[in-house]
């Protein structure tokens, strides 16, 4: 007997280079370097997106949104996040809950923390209670400890309405 829920997992990384905006869960955060990729490069968004498409079975952000397309240069991440919650319900499902963590020795995450909850709710259209947004630092070992780039994990929970 198939399950009404489905549970998806998504991951994202963006290296930090010069001369580009930090932008995190819809959050323009003051730092020395941003995040580089085709669209704003949002990890946490990208990661909540890919969790979504998994849950619902739909690929990933890279087959609805290839980096190869000129539409979607530096787009914002949390229309594209809002464009994928909109596909999941057009499958029949419907957006229950997600768990989120953004690995970075820096910038400091807990500032920005609720807005950032607040503009993924936002784009998905559920609750800000629905989305949890924690963050940690690798204890500056590996990639992130270094301070060369930034990983996102997300999981969500979507019922199937239909």
């Amino acid at each position: 007997m198939a399950s009404s829920l489905r549970i998806g997992h998504g991951y994202d990384v963006h290296r930090l280079v010069e001369g580009r905006r930090c932008i995190i869960g819809g959050v323009e955060i003051p730092h020395s370097k941003g995040l580089f990729g085709h669209s704003d490069a949002d990890v946490l968004a990208h990661a909540l997106a890919d969790a979504i498409l998994g849950a619902c079975r739909g690929g990933d952000i890279g087959k609805l949104f290839p980096d190869t397309d000129p539409a979607y240069e530096g787009a914002d991440s949390l229309k594209l996040l809002a464009a994928v919650m909109d596909h999941a319900r057009g499958l029949g499902y419907e957006f229950v809950d997600a768990d989120c963590t953004i690995a970075c020795q820096e910038p400091k995450i807990g500032p920005h923390r609720e807005v950032m909850r607040e503009n993924l709710a936002r784009a998905i259209g559920c609750p800000g209670e629905n989305i949890g947004v924690k963050a940690t630092t690798t204890e500056k070992l590996g990639w992130e400890g270094e301070g060369e780039g930034i990983g996102a994990w997300s999981v969500c929970l979507l019922e199937r309405c239909n």
